[in-house]
């Protein structure tokens, strides 16, 4: 099944930063968006590390496995890892979120999927055109407290540890990534982005942007200005995709579980 697609990215240094560690990556079949760590060395070379390997690990346009995809983030985890250095006071460990949807094909060749990935509190989300729905679960201290009952989601924002996260690419020689399977049928749209988005917008008000811009080329720009307008008090990015089918006879309704049970998380989108 082939897919049309629709997409608008955006990255901005924001209002108050001097640095855009931000970096993303928008072209058929992977749409990430990697936040180096502010917190850690080089976090705009790991950013722009993580991208630049999956740029090239998932060619553009090229047919592409969930194998392929987890090969890609073990690869872009090593080349992250490779900017540590160590110097008087110990070793200095550059990081990076990574978050996305990548364009996976099935066994049969001929059934798409769209694959979803998650390292840190970069976001990706789906939009129906009337409700905005987060798919990754966030890998912060913050949202542990919130699973845990400890802290409320509003009390989240403004909670001391509320930039300290939990997995990274670079961190470890393992990388821990999250991953969902969906099957690609009728019209569907991911935004995803980093916490400068995020943080300074409410999911009430993502929803009101997307539904006031639906088909504008320019809805990731509309986006990541909103956040800068709201404070911009970290670098901002934005992808947003969009795909259907190039024949309604293509679309899926189903998809067949156990091709790709192994790449399936215990984890599962929020209500």
């Amino acid at each position: 099944m082939n897919l049309t697609l629709a997409v608008s990215a955006r990255t901005d240094v924001g209002a108050v930063r001097a640095v855009n560690e931000d970096a993303v990556l928008a072209r058929d079949p992977v749409f990430v968006v990697a936040d180096g760590m502010g917190g850690h060395a080089r976090g705009d070379l790991a950013s722009s590390a993580a991208v630049r390997v999956m740029a090239e690990r998932l060619a553009e346009g090229a047919p592409v496995t969930p194998s392929d995809v987890l090969d890609a983030v073990a690869a872009a985890n090593e080349a992250v890892r490779a900017l540590s250095t160590a110097d008087a006071s110990g070793v200095a460990v550059a990081g990076t979120t990574l978050a996305g949807v990548v364009a996976v094909s099935g066994s049969d060749g001929g059934s798409r999927y769209w694959m979803i990935i998650n390292i840190g509190d970069s976001r990706v989300y789906s939009w129906d055109g009337a409700r905005l729905t987060q798919l990754s679960v966030d890998h912060s201290a913050v949202q542990e407290l919130v699973d845990a009952g400890v802290i409320s989601a509003d009390e989240a924002g403004e909670h001391p540890e509320r930039n300290v996260i939990t997995r990274a690419l670079g961190a470890a020689d393992d990388v821990d990534v999250d991953v969902w399977m969906l099957p690609a049928g009728g019209e569907q749209t991911f935004l995803i982005c980093s916490d400068g988005l995020s943080k300074e917008l409410s999911d009430d008000r993502i929803a009101a942007i997307l539904r006031e811009n639906p088909h504008d080329e320019r809805l990731a720009g509309v986006l990541a200005d909103a956040a800068i307008t709201a404070g911009g008090r970290d670098n901002v990015s934005a992808v947003v995709v969009s795909s259907w089918p190039e024949s309604v006879e293509a679309e899926r309704d189903t998809v067949e579980r156990p091709e790709h049970q192994q790449y399936l998380e215990d984890t599962r989108p929020r209500s």
